[in-house]
């Protein structure tokens, strides 16, 4: 595993541009929701209205209710007071409807949207990407521009409006005090400014961190089977423990900057409010401004200051969104080299049409994985393969390890591009046929079964998601997996555990059968299908694979040569070659690769045993 406590490098810093695109890709996400957007506008402008109203209602009474000048009922003040605060109650917890709903709504179709793309990326992709990264962006980065985008943005334009307002006021009362706050301000405005670029850059180095430490721990409970057989529980805690510090370390890092900024916005807004206190309480004794006047001015310019301490606040909330944001949007701008045309990318029936016939060819065909992991694999994993699969018969592709058989059957269901040559299926290029298309004429029976934490039913059935009842047990029965799966509690609809650990080997195997039985598609590719099951496993296994092979094009990997004897023909490959071609009996007589790999299997296996394989 590689070493996840190593910080990446900052980011760029925050500026305008950088803003701009963010609202840019977030956009197609906000717009279908314009109308909630100007309902919590609309209630966020009166609740503002309402708070400002506030300050001239405490002028009337300290003037002519305490004083005894111009003297107004006491009781129509309060009434009035009332009722601004009646709108302002309603007007605010509509705005905090409104603006969690969307957050919560845009976070919701943006992890949607994301997981969706994920889900479309080439192997190419996936093979440089770690699991549990991906995980965290979908969860933690998602969950940050939730609380910008239902909570931060709003606070913001409330405390902007609420600024704007109680400065036109304080001037409005009086132009002299007023001079005295706004003077304060750019002192204010610039460290925001500083410290609010420090706070994003730091805040993505702690989300980078942390989603390196998630992807760790992702990876590790995914294999706690052999962390637990080999003893290494401690050794990575330890090493978790680590990467958990340096996410600690690296959010402590944005805690102080965006400390040190709140500190400073509230240590230099409300020393302004103490020296207008001062000038203020002077100015009323001296005559030259009543004390209503004077509340109602301090008034105003603590729900100015007060505004800015809120920014300083959620400028590092909305920086941190910002990172966030661009995490997420990176993953839908990845250049997919291989995308379905299907843009929803969703599964449907295989609808066999007259051309499907199974006809399989390599013409020249030259691959290299390319760029994995930050390397660059020179080394050709194919060169120059070319063999031919008639329909309805079944090539065997044999050789030593690492010899490009697997790779083949990558390039057959294009989940990579050939660097040279062609692979082509019924007379057309795989490049030039949609992936979903192409791969729905293929049923594919791994060695590494993938079993999903679902019933049998939905494991079976899961490149059919619309197959009957009758299917599905039809499916079982020709897989030779009705017995153990109807021994169950319940039946078809047991839930299997993750991965399938509540099942054996065999029985996996006999899932994955079933689910190519019910497939029905016209090219079967078996890779490795019963190279790790016992004796008799392999044999319910093999005996559902020869009724599954049955008047399909059939693409076999094994490393056991007994299980390809049969085939009609045999492609030998060797370091990316195809050495040798041919039926197990013109193989075993040429003297070469095959002959050699067949004397090492079959030399300590008596003639009758081999004769029955």
């Amino acid at each position: 595993m590689a070493n996840s406590a190593d910080a990446p490098a900052a980011p760029p810093r925050l500026d305008v541009q950088s803003a701009r695109q963010t609202l840019r890709d977030l956009w197609p996400f906000i717009a279908p929701y314009k109308g909630r957007i100007v309902a919590a506008f609309f209630a966020l402008v009166g609740s503002t209205g309402a708070t400002l109203t506030v300050p001239l209602s405490v002028r009337m009474v300290i003037d002519r209710g305490f004083t005894g000048e111009d003297g107004v009922p006491l009781g129509g003040v309060f009434l009035g007071l009332i009722a601004v605060v009646s709108i302002l109650a309603v007007m605010s917890a509509l705005r905090f409807y409104l603006v969690t709903w969307l957050g919560e709504r845009v976070v919701a179709d943006l992890r949607s949207a994301v997981f969706k793309r994920i889900m479309r990326f080439d192997l190419s992709f996936h093979d440089r990407a770690r699991a549990g990264e991906l995980v965290s962006r979908l969860t933690s980065d998602a969950t940050q521009m939730k609380s910008a985008v239902g909570s931060s943005v709003s606070v913001a334009l409330r405390n902007f409006f609420m600024f704007v307002g109680a400065s036109i006021m304080m001037v409005v009362t009086s132009p002299a005090l007023s001079g005295a706050v706004l003077i304060a301000i750019p002192f204010i405005v610039l460290p925001l400014i500083v410290f609010g670029r420090q706070v994003r850059a730091r805040s993505r180095v702690a989300q980078d961190v942390l989603a390196d430490a998630s992807a760790m721990a992702s990876e590790a409970i995914s294999s706690v089977r052999t962390v637990q057989a080999h003893t290494a529980q401690g050794r990575l805690a330890g090493a978790f423990a680590r990467a958990v510090e340096a996410s600690f370390e690296a959010a402590r890092h944005s805690i102080i900057a965006r400390a040190l900024l709140t500190s400073f916005a509230i240590f230099v807004i409300f020393s302004s409010v103490v020296l207008v206190l001062w000038y203020g309480a002077n100015a009323v004794v001296a005559g030259d401004m009543t004390a209503g006047e004077l509340g109602q001015f301090l008034l105003y310019a603590v729900f100015a200051a007060g505004a800015l301490g809120e920014v300083s606040q959620v400028v590092g909330e909305v920086a941190q969104a910002v990172g966030a944001a661009d995490r997420l949007c990176g993953l839908l701008k990845v250049d997919v080299k291989i995308l379905p045309n299907d843009q929803d990318g969703a599964s449907k029936p295989v609808t066999p049409v007259a051309g499907d016939i199974g006809h399989v060819v390599f013409d020249h065909v030259s691959f290299r994985y390319g760029d994995l992991g930050g390397s660059n694999t020179s080394q050709p994993v194919l060169r120059d393969v070319s063999f031919e699969a008639l329909p309805g018969k079944t090539v065997a592709l044999v050789g030593p390890s690492g010899a490009g058989k697997s790779t083949v059957l990558q390039l057959l269901m294009r989940f990579y591009d050939a660097e040279s040559g062609d692979v082509l299926v019924d007379g057309k290029k795989v490049a030039a046929i949609d992936p979903v298309a192409l791969r729905q004429k293929m049923a594919l029976v791994p060695q590494d079964v993938a079993i999903f934490a679902a019933s049998v039913r939905d494991n079976v059935a899961f490149a059919r998601p619309d197959a009957s009842e009758d299917d599905i047990q039809a499916a079982l029965a020709a897989a030779n997996a009705s017995a153990f799966v109807y021994g169950m509690p319940d039946g078809i609809n047991t839930m299997l555990g993750e991965r399938g650990v509540n099942l054996s080997g065999g029985q996996r195997q006999r899932i994955a059968i079933a689910r190519a039985v019910l497939q029905d598609a016209p090219i079967l590719l078996l890779d490795e299908a019963t190279s790790a099951l016992d004796a008799e496993s392999e044999h319910l296994v093999q005996d559902a694979l020869e009724r599954l092979m049955v008047g399909r094009t059939v693409i076999v990997i094994a490393h056991r040569l007994a299980t390809v004897r049969s085939a009609d023909q045999i492609v030998v490959l060797d370091e990316g070659k195809v050495v040798e071609r041919g039926t197990h009996a013109e193989l075993a007589a040429s003297n070469g690769l095959y002959a050699r790999l067949a004397d090492l299997q079959f030399s300590d296996v008596p003639e009758k045993a081999v004769e029955r394989v």
